[in-house]
């Protein structure tokens, strides 16, 4: 079969070839080589579509498939062979072909360029592996919820400004986790119509002249329609960085609990241990247990801003259609892509494993955080909340003056402080009743929790994502 040392998609009109500094600076087969899958399925497609029109004959249709069919075998197989000139996945797969069955091979690219082809390969590897990003969401969604199921009796402090604030339960703060997660999973299912879109056959800029029919184009591409506008389909690259987002916004909602449980896990706290399986130790120190798997998770979260607001300076200057600047849209893609799933499973495996140290948890639990309750009592007794809140604080304040607990001052020293006060409010110092009272649904108390939990494991539990 046909074979070139130096096959290429253009350079008709041009006298020399390019440099080897330029060659290499153009290059993008490194990274975009993993779209090979995609392009394959691509070029099926715009086959049939002008066979349909009488671009090709059914003999040179059937040939182009079968060589296609012959290249896929090569890359599943990775005996696939590169060459120096493979500009990028476009020319590598077409140079592969004419070697493979002759000149007709020349024919497949009639009516489309590397500006609609390269942008419908990205969209079908995003609606593939969004698939894969929900699927790994879902599984530590569920994860969190099997371990807040588990622990719903532990009681912790709740911090706000990293003071104790109130009671809470374990489980409530898992919950909120998930409950970020969850909106992270919604905007993924959001974005994944948007993505469901095929741009094939807009050509460079102005269209296709060969009456292609592109509904029929993405209906065989599995895409929900066709892209309405030929030169917006070629140069839009805001689902791209949408999808960064996203991976950013996973990742954020991430860090916030690794930075969480890198708290809780030291020896100040002492209220997860990790497993030693997702921890690392020191060169120097050997006692050292360093939770590496959330200070990556943490940093990592970084990296995927980084991409995102990276990519976003790259188009935001460049003129209306295709320019060279978007090829760099795909190292960001893949990168993100890979990062997030990264976090997400180690994620996965720290909540699964990890231990709760149970009395630590308890011992941090401080009878001045129930000043609210103090106020809360008042509030029950008919004292408006702004003067309860007020007359609990003057409890706090003799309290600190007696260098005692404000349970232990005497129900005469409440009384001077307000006659609202009688000797049931000792019962509030009780940590179990404390959590009790927030019912209403998203509160701390058990039923409460349990309804979230029930919630979101009605939704995570079906195969409907």
């Amino acid at each position: 079969m046909h074979s070139e040392q130096n096959y290429s998609l253009w350079g008709g009109r041009f006298s020399t070839q390019p440099s080897d500094l330029m060659k290499n600076f153009n290059s993008s087969l490194p990274i975009d080589k993993r779209l090979w899958e995609q392009d394959l399925i691509g070029s099926k497609a715009w086959a049939r579509a002008i066979q349909r029109v009488a671009l090709i004959d059914q003999s040179e249709l059937e040939k182009i498939l079968m060589g296609l069919d012959k290249i896929s075998e090569e890359w599943q197989s990775g005996c696939f062979i590169e060459k120096e000139n493979d500009e990028d996945i476009h020319t590598a797969n077409e140079r592969r072909l004419r070697e493979l069955i002759g000149d007709v091979a020349m024919k497949l690219h009639t009516g489309r360029s590397r500006n609609d082809q390269v942008i419908t390969d990205v969209r079908l590897w995003l609606m593939k592996n969004l698939q894969v990003l929900k699927e790994n969401l879902k599984i530590l969604i569920l994860t969190t919820l099997a371990k807040a199921e588990k622990e719903i009796d532990v009681l912790m402090s709740g911090y706000t400004h990293l003071q104790r604030a109130q009671p809470i339960r374990f489980s409530h703060l898992l919950l909120s986790y998930v409950s970020a997660l969850d909106r992270d999973f919604e905007r993924i299912v959001q974005f994944c119509h948007r993505v469901n879109i095929c741009p094939l056959g807009s050509g460079a800029i102005a269209g296709n002249p060969f009456n292609i029919d592109r509904e029929k184009l993405a209906t065989d591409l599995k895409f929900s329609n066709a892209t309405i506008n030929s030169i917006d389909s070629t140069a839009n690259r805001d689902f791209v960085y949408e999808f960064l987002f996203l991976c950013t916004s996973v990742g954020l909602s991430l860090a916030k609990f690794a930075e969480d449980f890198i708290m809780y896990n030291s020896k100040e706290f002492s209220f997860i241990e990790l497993s030693d399986s997702f921890c690392t130790g020191s060169s120097l120190m050997p006692q050292k247990k360093n939770a590496d798997s959330l200070e990556l998770i943490r940093g990592k979260s970084g990296r995927l801003f980084g991409r995102m607001s990276g990519f976003m300076m790259t188009v935001k200057s460049i003129p209306t259609s295709y320019n060279k600047d978007l090829q760099e849209d795909k190292e960001a893609l893949f990168d993100s892509f890979d990062t997030v799933n990264s976090i997400i499973r180690i994620a996965t495996g720290v909540i699964e494993t990890m231990k709760l140290n149970q009395d630590k948890m308890a011992s941090s639990l401080s009878v001045d955080m129930l000043a609210t309750d103090l106020a809360y009592y008042l509030v029950r007794k008919g004292v408006p909340f702004r003067s309860a809140h007020s007359l609990a604080g003057k409890c706090v304040g003799l309290a600190e003056q007696k260098k005692c607990s404000i349970k232990d001052l005497s129900i005469e020293d409440m009384i001077e402080i307000s006659t609202y006060f009688d000797k049931d409010v000792f019962e509030i110092y009780n940590f179990e009743k404390s959590v009790e009272q927030y019912a209403s649904i998203g509160g701390t108390a058990k039923n409460a929790v349990l309804h979230q939990i029930n919630t979101f494991k009605s939704k995570y539990s079906n195969d409907s994502f």
